[in-house]
C-alpha cells in the first residue's frame, strides 16, 4: 500500500450530529464524492438542510463564493442504507462514545466493504488498538479526530493503533494538509495528545480552589491575563460542561491504571453532584442567569505614588528581558544593574524573585521575599500575581504595590501558593508533555501544534520551556514534589535530560531552597 494517494477517495461519513455534517462538509468542500449515513435518515436530511442554509448565509456575507456552495452541495449525498457505502474508499464514524459500539458498526462494514476500505473513528479518547481488536484487516483501522466545529478548527489527531499501518496514517497526513488542516500524529493513548497534555490546566485550578487560596473569578482572569489563555480553566470548564470535563477526567484516570497525575477533582464532583454543569444548567462556577453572564474579576483601583524608588537589579534576567526593559523605562524608578549569580530586584530590605515552586511560608518565614508570578507578555501586562512572606510588614508589601504601579501594574497579592499560577500551571503542561514524548507517543514539534490549534493555547508546552528555561521548570517541579510529597508532581525523565543535555553555565542557578 505504498504511496496511498486518498486525493480523489470518495468518502462517507456515519453520524449526522454536529461533528458529522462538519466532517461531511469538509470532505465535500474539497471535491470528495461524500456519504453522510446515520441510523435516523431523517435526522441526515435535517443535518444537510441546515448545512446548506448556512452556506448561504456565508454568500450572502460574501464569506464564501456560490460557486464553492454548490459545488460543495453537489459532492454531498444522503445515503439511506449503510449498503449504500460499500463503494467508499474512507468511512469516518462519528457517532456515540462507546467502545462496543463503534466496534459493531466497523464490523458490519467490514462485511460489505473491501479489505482497503479505511476505517477512521472521531474518537477522542477510545483506544484505536482496542476499536481494532475485533475488526478484519485492523491495520486499516485509525483515529481520525476532528475538533469541533470540524470546518473551522484547524487540528486533526491521526492516531495509530498498534496495527495501524503507516501508509494509511501518512496518506490521511497528506489528505489532512490537502484539507488545510494541522495534522499530528499520535500513538493511541488515553486521551491521545490534547486531553491528555491538557488535564493539568483544570487539575492544578481546581487544586488552588480546594486549597481556598483564589477566587475562581481571580484565577480566571490571573491565568488569561498573565497566562494569555483564551479562557480561564474555571470559566472553560463552565462552557464544556463539568459533567462532560469530569467525564473525560475519569476515563483518562481509569485508563492509566489511576496515574495520579490525572486524579478527578472533589471540586469539580461537587458541582456535578449537584447538576451544576455550567452554561447548559444556568450554574457552575458561575451563576449564568444573571444580566451580567460573562465572570467578571475588576482590578482594584490604586492611586499611582508621585515617590521615585531606588532599586537594585540583580542577575542576567535571561528569560524575562521584557520585564526589566519595562522596569527600566518607568520614569518614577531609578534601577541599577548589578552583578548576580541570582536574578533578584532588591528593594531595601525587600527581594523580589520570580516563583520557583517554593512555599514563602515554608522557606522564607524569617525573610522579606515577594514571590512573582510569570507573564507571557511583560511589554503588556497589565497585573501580576504576588505572595509576600510572614515578615513583610503592610509598608514593604506597599513599598512592592508602588514598584509596580510605577510601571501601570497592578498587583494581585495571593495566599501562599507554591509556584503560584502560571507558571504552576506551565510546568506542569510541561511535564505533561515531556511524558508524552517520553512514552513515543507523539513528537514536540507535533504536541505543540497541538495545544496551540486544539485548545488555543498562546504557546506549545516546549515553547514555553524554551522562553522560560528548561532548568527553571524543573526546579519548580522539584520544589513542588519535595513540598506535596505526591508522584503527581514527580519531573519527567524526559525533562531531567532535557536539562542535563542542554544547560549553560549562563543560565542561573536553581538549587532546592531546604524548608525551614
Amino acid at each position: 500500500m505504498s504511496q496511498l494517494n486518498l486525493q480523489q477517495t470518495k468518502v462517507a461519513v456515519i453520524g449526522a450530529g454536529t461533528m458529522g455534517i462538519g466532517i461531511a462538509q469538509l470532505a465535500a468542500m474539497h471535491g470528495h464524492q461524500t456519504y453522510l449515513f446515520d441510523v435516523d435518515a431523517e435526522k441526515s436530511k435535517i443535518a444537510v438542510a441546515q448545512l446548506a442554509d448556512q452556506l448561504a448565509k456565508r454568500v450572502q456575507a460574501g464569506k464564501m463564493a456560490q460557486q464553492l456552495v454548490d459545488s460543495t452541495l453537489a459532492n454531498l449525498s444522503i445515503a439511506t442504507a449503510i449498503e449504500q457505502l460499500a463503494e467508499t474508499d474512507l468511512i469516518v464514524e462519528a457517532i456515540v462514545e462507546k467502545k462496543e459500539v463503534k466496534q459493531q458498526l466497523f464490523q458490519q462494514l467490514a462485511a460489505i466493504c473491501s479489505p482497503q476500505t479505511i476505517f477512521a473513528s472521531n474518537t477522542s479518547s477510545i483506544s484505536i488498538t482496542a476499536i481494532a481488536s475485533i475488526i478484519p484487516h485492523p491495520e486499516r483501522v485509525v483515529g481520525l479526530h476532528f475538533f469541533n466545529p470540524a470546518p473551522v478548527m484547524k487540528l486533526v489527531e491521526i492516531i495509530r493503533g498498534l496495527k495501524t499501518s503507516a501508509e494509511i496514517a501518512t496518506a490521511l497526513t497528506e489528505l489532512m494538509h490537502l484539507w488545510k488542516k494541522v495534522p499530528v500524529t499520535a500513538k493511541s493513548t488515553p486521551g491521545f495528545i490534547v486531553n491528555r497534555v491538557a488535564r493539568p490546566y483544570y487539575a492544578e485550578a481546581f487544586r488552588a480552589l480546594q486549597e481556598n487560596v483564589i477566587s475562581p473569578e481571580q484565577l480566571d482572569f490571573i491565568l488569561r491575563e498573565c497566562g494569555r489563555f483564551a479562557m480561564g480553566p474555571c470559566e472553560l470548564t463552565d462552557l464544556i460542561g463539568q459533567d462532560v470535563n469530569f467525564s473525560v477526567t475519569k476515563s483518562v484516570y481509569q485508563e492509566f491504571f489511576y496515574e495520579p497525575r490525572y486524579r478527578p477533582s472533589l471540586i469539580q464532583k461537587e458541582l456535578v453532584d449537584a447538576g451544576c454543569y455550567g452554561r447548559k444548567s444556568g450554574q457552575g462556577f458561575y451563576h449564568y442567569a444573571q444580566a451580567e453572564k460573562t465572570p467578571q474579576y475588576r482590578l482594584p483601583q490604586m492611586e499611582k505614588s508621585e515617590q521615585q524608588l531606588a532599586v537594585q537589579i540583580k542577575g542576567a534576567w535571561l528569560n524575562l528581558p521584557a520585564f526589566i526593559q519595562r522596569i527600566q523605562h518607568a520614569e518614577r524608578i531609578d534601577a541599577n544593574c548589578v552583578a548576580d549569580q541570582r536574578d533578584v530586584i532588591q528593594m531595601g530590605e525587600v527581594t523580589l524573585k520570580v516563583t520557583q515552586g517554593e512555599s514563602v511560608d515554608l522557606s522564607y518565614a524569617q525573610e522579606k521575599i515577594v514571590l512573582m508570578d510569570w507573564h507571557a507578555d511583560w511589554s503588556k501586562a497589565k497585573a501580576i500575581a504576588l505572595v509576600a512572606s510572614t515578615a513583610c510588614t503592610d509598608q514593604d508589601k506597599a513599598q512592592v504595590a508602588a514598584f509596580f504601579q510605577a510601571m501601570d501594574m497592578i498587583p494581585i497579592w495571593s495566599q501562599d501558593h507554591p509556584g503560584l499560577y502560571v507558571m504552576r500551571t506551565i510546568a506542569m503542561l510541561v511535564n505533561e508533555a515531556c511524558e508524552a514524548v517520553l512514552h513515543a507517543i507523539a513528537s514536540e514539534q507535533h504536541i505543540d501544534a497541538a495545544m496551540k490549534y486544539g485548545v488555543n493555547y498562546p504557546k506549545g508546552p516546549f515553547e514555553w520551556a524554551e522562553s522560560i528555561g528548561y532548568n527553571t521548570i524543573l526546579q519548580i517541579l522539584e520544589n513542588l514534589y519535595h513540598i506535596y510529597a505526591e508522584e503527581k508532581y514527580r519531573p519527567s525523565l524526559y525533562l531531567r535530560k532535557k536539562v542535563a543535555l542542554g544547560q549553560t553555565p549562563q543560565q542561573q542557578d536553581l538549587q532546592y531552597r531546604q524548608a525551614g
